[in-house]
C-alpha cells in the first residue's frame, strides 16, 4: 500500500469536506468489495504453504513429533499443532484429498 497525496487526487470541494472530519491525519480508505482479492491470490504463497503443510503431515505420519517438526520447519510447536489440527479437520471434511487439505 502506498500513500497518495489527496490534493493531487481529490477535487477541491471533496478535499475540504474530508478535512472537516480528518484534518491533517492519516486515513485508510478500503477497497471496493468488487476490487478485493483473497489473501495469496496474487502470489504463490498460498500454494507454497499448502505444499509445506503437506510435508509436515507426511513427516508427522512417518513418526516425527511436534518438537522435531518445529525444529525442522523453523516453526513453533504451537504452529505445528495448529497446522496438524487444521489438516486433520480438512481430512475429516474431505477424505478424498488424502488428509493434505489440498484438492
Amino acid at each position: 500500500m502506498s500513500y497518495k497525496k489527496a490534493t493531487n487526487l481529490l477535487p477541491d470541494e471533496l478535499l475540504r469536506k474530508v478535512q472537516q472530519y480528518v484534518d491533517g491525519e492519516l486515513i485508510y480508505i478500503p477497497r471496493l468489495d468488487a476490487h478485493r482479492r483473497d489473501w495469496g491470490q496474487d502470489t504463490s504463497t498460498r500454494r507454497e504453504l499448502a505444499a509445506r503443510n503437506a510435508l509436515i503431515l507426511a513427516d508427522h505420519r512417518a513418526g516425527m513429533n511436534t518438537r522435531q517438526l518445529a525444529e525442522k520447519y523453523f516453526l513453533s510447536e504451537k504452529s505445528i499443532q495448529r497446522i496438524l489440527r487444521q489438516l486433520r479437520r480438512c481430512a475429516a471434511d474431505d477424505p478424498a484429498d488424502g488428509g493434505t487439505g489440498m484438492d
